[in-house]
């Protein structure tokens, strides 16, 4: 199998079918008889034409009368891409994706790409505007900048334009940095019931299990909460320690104040997690994050009924706006606990925020709350 045919077709899917990258392009390669060096490659192609296509659109552009087909638009983004970010030479670009272009465009798709390698790269290319070569909607770039600052801003979208880093736990289980200090902030220990609210894949459970904890892992779809069984499963030693619940967890069949300590890790608009799910940046819009907001206040309460007097709150968001974190107001009966986190975490209101370039991690909010005995 050609690896970038098969990045041009997983590409389609998610243009035109709406599939998701992070979910399409595992599922293929598993089929694919692909030797490692070129599952890279297509993963590389999918993840990095996918976050980059709006700076790719404007490189070929310039060389461009009339809009394309979207076909052939992929064709262009796909070997812009090869040659101004994955490091392959211009000739192979260009012919290489040529060669996947049907009869009738091949030679629009090579006068172009011809055009595209001939002149200035990224580096020295004059954007018409930053959000356009950081490749960002006009709408998250202004929104990072008011909340961050132009240089973190700028920054922070610099670090989630690239490459995601794998990092692993002690036990194996594959989990970002930031959502590991996450976990630790609830501070779990051995014989303690705590509550992790919207749990699904199970990362957090199970590092909390794994401190001895007895994790009540509530979510809201039967396939996720099987991936929160399959994943402590596989760990083993914890597995006993985590129970998974199906619930909405709006309305958890938990009683009042029975949790030693609640993990609220909340549906977000994940505009801190960019880099892992490429296509996000382009699905999700600024009435999204409204309804979100909603949401989340409604799980917040729910969180904050089930803790014991003198227990624990944790919230967190995978994402950097004040709106879907320290804009909430501090749970009834609750006070900020102020300690410092474990992480690089700067101060953030009430709360921590860790941005992405801060220490290569995804970008996150955390709060603490106590309840008051």
């Amino acid at each position: 199998m050609n690896p970038r045919r098969l990045a041009l077709d997983l590409l389609g899917r998610v243009d035109d079918d709406g599939a998701y990258a992070n979910i399409v392009v595992p599922a293929a390669l598993a089929t694919s008889g692909l030797d490692s060096a070129d599952r890279a490659m297509v993963t590389d192609l999918v993840y990095g034409v996918t976050r980059l296509r709006r700076a790719l659109d404007a490189m070929a552009d310039r060389f461009v009368g009339a809009p394309p087909d979207p076909r052939t638009r992929r064709l262009l983004r796909l070997g812009t891409y090869q040659w101004a970010w994955a490091g392959i030479p211009p000739h192979a670009a260009v012919s290489e994706t040529v060669a996947l272009a049907p009869a009738r465009t091949r030679g629009f798709v090579n006068a172009v790409l011809r055009r595209v390698v001939a002149a200035p790269g990224p580096e020295a290319m004059a954007w018409p505007s930053e959000a356009v070569r950081l490749s960002y909607p006009d709408w998250i770039h202004d929104l990072l900048v008011a909340e961050l600052g132009a240089d973190d801003a700028i920054a922070a979208m610099t670090r989630m334009d690239q490459r995601p880093t794998v990092e692993r736990r002690s036990d194996g289980y594959a989990q970002n940095r930031s959502s590991q200090w996450v976990a630790t902030a609830v501070e779990a220990g051995p014989g303690e019931r705590i509550v992790d609210l919207c749990a699904a894949p199970g990362g957090k459970s199970t590092a909390m299990a794994s401190a001895g904890a007895e994790v009540i892992a509530v979510d809201l779809h039967p396939h996720r909460v099987g991936l929160v069984r399959a994943n402590a499963e596989r760990l083993g030693d914890s597995a006993g320690r985590v129970m998974p619940l199906l619930a909405d967890g709006r309305r958890a069949p938990v009683a009042d104040g029975s949790a030693d300590a609640v993990l609220l890790d909340a549906p977000c608009s994940g505009l801190g997690s960019l880099r892992r799910r490429p296509d996000a940046r382009w699905r999700i819009t600024a009435a999204d994050i409204d309804d979100l907001v909603v949401l989340q206040g409604e799980l917040l309460r729910e969180a904050a009924r089930l803790v014991a007097p003198g227990g624990r709150l944790v919230y967190s968001v995978c994402t950097l706006t004040s709106a879907e974190s320290t804009d909430h107001p501090v749970p009834e009966g609750f006070e900020v606990d102020d300690r410092v986190p474990e992480g690089v975490w700067r101060r953030h209101r009430h709360g921590w925020r860790a941005l992405p370039h801060d220490d290569d991690t995804d970008g996150m909010v955390l709060i603490r709350y106590r309840r008051r005995a």
